[in-house]
């Protein structure tokens, strides 16, 4: 099974010895190689072997001869890309949730947020919200651990189970005098890869976080339904956005079905090329498309990669629609898995992505810093070579899909930064759920919303420290060390002048960002009570999705970017 997984993969190793079987009979077949080279890998594995022996065995202090196996592995693999991993059996697991969509567990999901940990979504039916926990709550113990210095992994592994067992979550709520136990009983828990859809106007959004098993199913499931939801309102579903930013990727075949939903039957939606000239294959799709015909956007960024890369790459190079946002990653690597003794897996790039023009997708990365080359001769993905489009538009190499219209992201200014570094707007949202059994009717009073948070701030002792304030306070500690180059106090007096300044200049960051800072708490609190319509009103505001909107809306500018 060919495979493209997320970014980010955990890097542990399993020792040498597994690699070894993967030559020696786990179903992976080096590719014809000359007596010679067979020679080479033959005398090269005898000397690892003794190396690996007399260390272990005659170094001065003693060493565990696992996890020194450990970093022989994580060398030799670094020299190559970070997608070629070994999984040990914890991690083999983990990769089948990935590509399932599904684990046993209690229907939660959690992150740690100025060094706590906190329930950040909860996922209806799940035996999480069925005992009545919510977003903002804070995990003080799972079972009999204590979670206070935890990592976040670690707490994850806690809470999940084998289907039907039991776990107990003690937990803080703010406003709460006492932590209060909650006796779950772990089942299996789906997690659709449809983060999103809804209708606006009559226009289907549609935001897809990963490609697993059910991703095709689940977003055709998510179209058919967006279409009797528009009926029941006495609208049609005219056009479509596909959502593909943040989406690091999943499955190659999943990709091709979820383009299949939008192309005709036949098209050419990727090709893979390995390391032999005939080794390249052509994946087309299979069925008639489940939208036929209406208008279409695709947006991606900068961390949308591999599956997200190869429908927007076949959408664009097929004509089928427009692709707004940013340079996606770039990210053109095929992994296959391959199964080894003691349930551990090797994921191995075996190949590259090509869109149907031909342009290779894989960008180029200076991953390694190793004094060696193990690689003889690499494909460069970063050149400008011009390709075309089935109506004959040019599009570009240079590695990821370039966006038939850029348009940015709006980006954190530097003090909401501060505040969500820090968990204010979340921790402040916690203390306005806890006081407030719904939203008001009229929507909340942001200038009572604003001083309110005000006061929340100075009460947590939280106070915002520009870097150019950070700076200063470097230069005072250095002029303090040399007391006697500053005898006149002339220093004293301009350090003050600059206090002074950089106190004003933060204020007026602040004022510039009150709006922003204010809807943003406000989304914030309106995830605590209902996530579903608090993730519609931070798309409502979403600068890509209105750039979405109004190219979808004008029929005539449409055409004229797809048929120049």
């Amino acid at each position: 099974m060919k495979l493209d997984l997320v970014r980010g993969m955990p890097q542990k190793m399993i020792p040498i010895l597994v690699i070894l079987l993967a030559f020696t009979g786990t179903g992976l077949k080096p590719s014809d190689s000359s007596e010679r080279e067979y020679f080479s890998i033959a005398k090269n594995i005898e000397l690892l072997g003794d190396v690996y022996r007399g260390v272990s065995d005659n170094y001065v202090d003693d060493i565990d001869p696992a996890e020194f196996m450990y970093a022989g592995i994580d060398g030799m693999l670094e020299t190559l890309d970070p997608y070629t991993v070994f999984l040990d059996k914890e991690e083999s697991l983990e990769l089948g949730e990935l590509t399932r969509g599904q684990y046993a567990g209690v229907g939660i999901r959690i992150s740690e947020i100025a060094g706590d940990v906190y329930i950040v979504s909860v996922f209806d039916g799940a035996p999480a919200s069925q005992a009545g926990l919510r977003v903002g709550d804070r995990i003080v113990k799972v079972d009999k651990h204590l979670i206070e210095g935890k990592e976040l992994d670690e707490v994850k592994d806690f809470i999940k189970g084998p289907v039907g067992s039991k776990v107990v979550l003690s937990v803080e709520r703010y406003g709460r005098r006492r932590n209060k136990r909650y006796t779950l009983v772990r089942q299996e828990v789906r997690v659709s890869s449809i983060r999103y859809a809804g209708l606006f106007g009559t226009t289907g959004y549609f935001e897809m976080s990963s490609f697993g098993n059910r991703s095709a199913d689940e977003l055709t499931r998510a179209i058919n339904d967006m279409h009797a939801a528009a009926r029941l309102g006495n609208r049609t579903m005219n056009a479509v956005i596909l959502d593909l930013r943040n989406n690091p990727g999943g499955l190659l075949d999943v990709a091709v079905d979820v383009t299949g939903l939008f192309v005709g039957k036949g098209s050419q939606v990727v090709s893979t090329r390995g390391r032999d000239l005939e080794s390249e294959v052509s994946y087309r799709t299979a069925k008639e498309p489940v939208v036929k015909g209406l208008p279409l956007v695709v947006l991606i960024n900068g961390n949308s990669a591999s599956a997200s890369e190869i429908v927007a790459g076949a959408i664009q190079e097929l004509d089928r629609g427009v692709v707004i946002g940013d340079r996606s990653f770039g990210k053109g690597l095929v992994q296959s898995v391959v199964r080894l003794p003691f349930d551990c897996a090797l994921k191995l790039t075996t190949a590259k992505y090509y869109t149907p023009s031909g342009r290779l997708i894989q960008k180029e990365h200076d991953w390694t810093d190793g004094s060696r080359d193990v690689l003889k001769e690499e494909t460069k993905g970063n050149d400008e070579t011009v390709y075309y489009t089935v109506n004959k538009r040019k599009v570009y190499g240079g590695g990821g899909i370039l966006p038939d219209i850029e348009v940015e992201a709006d980006t954190l200014g530097d003090y909401e930064a501060s505040l969500r570094k820090d968990g204010m707007l979340f921790r402040y949202a916690n203390k306005y759920r806890a006081s407030n059994d719904s939203l008001p009717e009229a929507g909340i009073d942001r200038k009572f919303l604003m001083q309110d948070f005000d006061s929340f701030l100075k009460n947590e002792g939280f106070v915002y420290q520009t870097e150019p304030a950070l700076l200063l306070k470097e230069v005072k500690r250095a002029i303090e060390e040399e007391p006697e180059e500053n005898t006149s106090g002339t220093i004293d007096t301009l350090i003050a002048s600059l206090h002074n300044e950089v106190e004003r200049l933060a204020e007026k960051g602040k004022s510039n960002e009150s709006e922003t800072i204010a809807l943003a708490l406000e989304q914030e609190i309106m995830r605590h009570f209902d996530e579903e319509a608090a993730r519609r009103s931070m798309i409502e505001g979403d600068p890509v999705v209105k750039k979405a909107l109004a190219i979808l809306k004008d029929s005539r500018e449409y055409r004229g970017i797809l048929s120049p």
